[in-house]
């Protein structure tokens, strides 16, 4: 060995030393830390009490009402003292403390089911890790979420759940909004022990909606309990044992919910997803845009995700007045159909009978040119099944100023009673029907005239076992029901006591009447409000703390419709039609209408009544414009632009007030918040966005109906439920459900 690097070693050897000799400190004696009553009270002194940990947040917005204290528990998260009722379980004992437990198979609304076993936490004195989602919460319940124990269980799951996980995030829909790529990366392992092959599963044939990819499945079974409990229908259910089970449909069929797409949402992974949005787009590159429904009277809650000037998917947003957080099929997959048969430019039929394109200035100079040469009392307007109230009022007082009261909209009637609100809105409210224990449906479907109300009766029937009674033609159900007949005799023999429904309204708690508006096209419609109200007043539905009689709308715009007065002055004004304003209106009978009559279409698809009309005005879709709207249940509600408007097209209310303007008789406001003042006169609750406004008054003020019932049965509002207005009827995805899940 060399002198340099034996000098280098000792020199190295030497610094150790040092280093190691200058960890000890020096004892320095002192007199007050010789006695040890001193010692101690210095040592208390210096430390100081611990400070208790901070309050989290609750996850996701979590909160609870503690209504009775001595219903009351605590329990300790991570050392924090919680306070929640008695029956929690350890899982939302958590969540309300702010601690996010992974899981797969948990979900708020279904039943518990247990089986994925992410949810593992540990729990004080107990052996083994327990499954938070199914363990109730005990008093003073010590819970530890992120100790070692904890962490090493949630690996080795989340470690058995990619055993024969497929690798397909790269091609999967799943990818970027998947819970389990979030929670591998957030709990679990960086690398895994099989090396065997991973087994594979044959794809099912669930119908045009969604898309399977069995072999992706981690058998949460989420999907088979939303089926049984939500969608009642027992079309989903697990096969097999071990390495052999699935999730399948017994025998194979199609799944025939009108709540089939919300099984997309909730499964956690990519086995069930949407397959008219396969392979389209990433989440990411969407823009969303919170937003309402409008195919039906429910006002659901949605968001629209777009890329540039498309549509690509709608989803649900939570609300849990109206919808939860579910949506229907049409509602879900309706959106391709405001990409086809558009409007895009206004058009004037010529002498040929052909449309031809022309200017805005053009079009709307030959519709003021023949209306203002037309007597006042043969102008009638007709808004849409999908009109906002922005636009009604706009053609109402377009109208109005012409010297024309004969303007109504699509499903109302033609002498409909817009004086009285109790006799068109869902006076106990969407998630007030959670309260009913005795439900008698007249003449309504809600299963296809409002798929949301009908999952808030199932769900009532399913908690509660309230009784179902049902007037109308033959319908399937999704919850035990009881037929009681098919016309308007059946109301009068429950009305005089003579039916043996009759009973359980009168012993009934909380009894709920739903009317159908498709009573609102009989001649007959107030002899029949007359005797459901008599049903009202004998079983005690209308109280000062409850209100059961309510009606169930159909479209979107009928509320807001009546809130404004539209109402025609003549019932067969169009009959004796010059100049016709149809805004949107398609499923009119345009049968009556004078051959010589002028007919003016407003909409955004050609659709029915194009066929009829002379001018064609191109207007925004639902997605395309800021509008109002009011639900069944009296609560307003706006849409929002997702998309740029298509072509030429402009929004509603501003064709009818250009047109009044090249009319000579223009309209008093110019933008969206002067043409809301005005509606404000009119029905000011349009303006109080997300609020009901209640019915003032009952049926005490109903006038004394002299009309003879008419013993036609009931018939059907809603003759296909994927197909209902101008948007729906010109969906691809709509058409092919009609073909391949409607009974022949």
């Amino acid at each position: 060995m060399g002198l340099g690097s034996l000098a280098s070693r000792t020199l190295t050897s030497s610094r150790i030393l040092s280093s190691q000799y200058s960890r000890f400190r020096p004892i320095v004696t002192k007199p007050g830390l010789q006695s040890p009553d001193a010692s101690s009270a210095a040592a208390a002194a210096a430390q100081p009490e611990p400070t208790p940990p901070p309050p989290r947040k609750p996850v996701g917005g979590a909160r609870v009402e503690l209504t009775n204290p001595d219903d009351t528990i605590e329990v300790f998260v991570d050392g924090f003292p919680v306070k929640i009722p008695k029956g929690m379980t350890v899982l939302q004992a958590c969540e309300i403390a702010g601690v996010d437990i992974p899981r797969f198979c948990y979900h708020s609304r279904l039943s518990i089911a247990g089986n994925c076993r992410m949810c593992l936490v540990e729990v004080e004195k107990s052996p083994k890790p327990v499954a938070s989602c199914a363990m109730p919460a005990l008093p003073g319940m010590k819970i530890k979420t992120d100790t070692a124990l904890a962490k090493k269980a949630r690996e080795g799951v989340m470690e058995f759940l990619l055993m024969n996980h497929p690798l397909d995030c790269p091609i999967c829909d799943q990818g970027g909004e998947c819970d389990l790529q979030d929670q591998s990366m957030a709990f679990g392992s960086d690398r895994g022990r099989f090396t065997e092959m991973k087994r594979s599963v044959v794809d099912k044939n669930l119908g045009p909606l969604v898309k399977t990819v069995m072999t992706r499945c981690i058998q949460c079974t989420r999907c088979v309990r939303f089926a049984t409990e939500v969608a009642g229908v027992q079309d989903l259910g697990m096969l097999g044992r071990g390495s052999g089970e699935e999730i399948g449909t017994y025998v194979e069929k199609l799944m025939t919910s009108e709540l089939s797409g919300n099984v997309i949402d909730i499964c956690p992974v990519g086995a069930l997803t949407s397959k008219p949005f396969a392979f389209k787009a990433r989440n990411w590159e969407l823009k969303g845009t919170e937003t309402i429904d409008v195919t039906d009277a429910v006002g659901s809650n949605i968001r629209i995700d777009s890329r540039g000037p498309e549509v690509m998917r709608i989803i649900p947003r939570l609300n849990e007045d109206i919808n939860e957080e579910w949506i229907s099929d049409k509602t879900r997959f309706c959106y391709d159909g405001l990409k086809r048969q558009r409007l895009n430019d206004p058009m004037i039929r010529d002498a040929n009978g052909r449309f031809k394109a022309v200017s805005w200035r053009d079009a709307l100079a030959v519709v003021a040119e023949v209306a203002l040469k037309v007597k006042p009392e043969e102008i009638v307007g007709v808004a849409g099944k999908l009109s906002d109230a922005e636009s009604m009022m706009a053609l109402k007082d377009l109208l109005n100023n012409m010297g024309s009261n004969n303007v109504w909209c699509e499903g109302t009637g033609t002498n409909p009673n817009a004086d009285l609100r109790y006799r068109y809105l869902m006076n106990s409210s969407i998630a007030g029907l959670e309260k009913a224990d005795v439900f008698l449906l007249v003449g309504t479907q809600p299963r296809v005239e409002a798929a949301m109300v009908n999952a808030r009766i199932r769900k009532t029937v399913r908690a509660s076992n309230a009784k179902v009674g049902y007037i109308g033609p033959p319908t399937d159900f999704n919850y035990d029901c009881q037929h009681l007949g098919t016309g308007p005799q059946t109301i009068l023999e429950i009305a005089e006591g003579r039916h043996p429904f009759s009973s359980a309204i009168a012993n009934a708690k909380n009894p709920a009447i739903i009317v159908g508006a498709g009573l609102f096209e009989r001649d007959d419609k107030d002899a029949i409000f007359a005797a459901v109200e008599a049903i009202a007043k004998k079983g005690n539905v209308i109280r000062p703390d409850w209100n059961g009689f309510n009606v169930l709308l159909l479209n979107a715009s009928q509320a807001a419709a009546l809130d404004l007065g539209l109402v025609p002055e003549s019932s067969n004004s169009i009959d004796s039609a010059k100049f016709l304003y149809l805004m949107g209106a398609d499923d009119l009978n345009l049968d009556k209408v004078p051959a010589d009559a002028f007919v003016v279409y407003q909409g955004h698809h050609g659709d029915r009544s194009v066929y009829r009309a002379n001018v064609i005005l191109p207007s925004a879709a639902f997605s395309e414009k800021e509008g109002t709207y009011e639900n069944t249940e009296g609560c307003t509600q706006q849409t929002l632009p997702a998309v740029p408007t298509v072509g030429d097209a402009r929004d509603d209310w501003k064709i009818i007030r250009a047109l009044s303007e090249v009319a000579g008789i223009r309209l008093p406001y110019d933008t969206l918040a002067a043409i809301r003042s005005r509606m404000s006169t009119v029905a000011p609750n349009l303006l109080r966005t997300d609020e009901k406004e209640l019915a003032a008054f009952g049926p005490t003020l109903s006038p004394d109906c002299t009309q003879k019932i008419d013993s036609t049965p009931f018939k059907a509002a809603v003759e296909n439920f994927y197909m209902t207005d101008s948007i729906t009827r010109a969906s691809k995805i709509m058409a092919q459900c009609s073909a391949m899940l409607l009974k022949k």
